[in-house]
């Protein structure tokens, strides 16, 4: 019979493990966050051009990575952030593997053209257009998450010596801010400037909207983060195995 922290360690790993996939496979598309709410571009002069909230759509589950990430360093450590790092990565890349295989399947003879009514001409190609992301996408996403996920489990555990088990909310949000700085450039680097002839001013001008995007949202997740905490101590107050941390 698994213990109850056994448990948590499962939920917390895979819910952290299907956020990260789910984030690399939607974050392909581009998305106006203005547009999305129904304001008018921003257009703000920025690195030699006009900025606006353009984003990748990852945007909308890492910050829910990096939180998860600080909650399971709160209650399994270094090692534990570390190990389902590795995890999902791997796994990461057997997903993309599969979804490769599935993209060099001849398609149906009928299939192809199935959605021409509904404005998509050739479903073969659109499958592969989005689901089929270069290795440099594949390379830079993996690296950036690799990076950002330990420079947050270490600078969270840097801060907790500090501090001890006070000032969660600190914590988890200092180590999320610098963490995910890198990220969103390294990424976009990596997979855009590097891989796909992207100029360095459209490179920074993304990276710069995901990030204000991130730090925003890593803010208001913190009662959140305070919420997950509080069940948590409350499901392992009875448990015996490992004691109850304090806000």
């Amino acid at each position: 019979m698994r213990s109850k922290r056994q448990k948590l360690f499962l939920v917390l790993g895979g819910f952290f493990i299907i956020n990260a996939i789910v984030a690399e496979f939607i974050g392909v598309k581009i998305f106006s966050l203005e547009a999305t709410l129904g304001l008018e571009q921003f257009n703000i002069p920025l690195f030699g051009s006009l900025f606006s909230f353009n984003l990748t759509a990852g945007v909308l589950l890492w910050p829910v990575v990096f939180i998860m990430t600080d909650i399971i360093n709160e209650h399994f450590g270094v090692k534990g952030v570390k190990f389902l790092s590795w995890l999902t990565a791997v796994l990461i890349v057997y997903a993309f593997f599969m979804v490769f295989i599935a993209i060099s399947l001849v398609p149906a003879s009928w299939w192809p053209g199935s959605q021409i009514d509904n404005g998509v001409p050739d479903m073969q190609l659109a499958f592969k257009s989005i689901f089929g992301q270069g290795l440099w996408i594949i390379v830079g996403s993996l690296i950036s998450f690799l990076v950002g996920q330990i420079m947050d489990a270490v600078i969270f555990q840097k801060l907790k010596a500090i501090y001890s088990h006070k000032m969660l909310w600190f914590r988890a949000t200092v180590s999320t801010l610098i963490s995910q700085l890198i990220d969103s450039y390294l990424v976009l680097f990596i997979a855009f400037y590097i891989g796909n002839n992207w100029s360095l001013q459209k490179v920074l001008s993304i990276g710069t909207g995901n990030y204000i995007y991130k730090f925003i949202i890593a803010l208001a997740m913190i009662p959140v983060l305070y919420l997950v905490h509080h069940l948590i101590n409350n499901y392992l107050k009875n448990d015996g195995e490992e004691n109850v941390i304090s806000d």
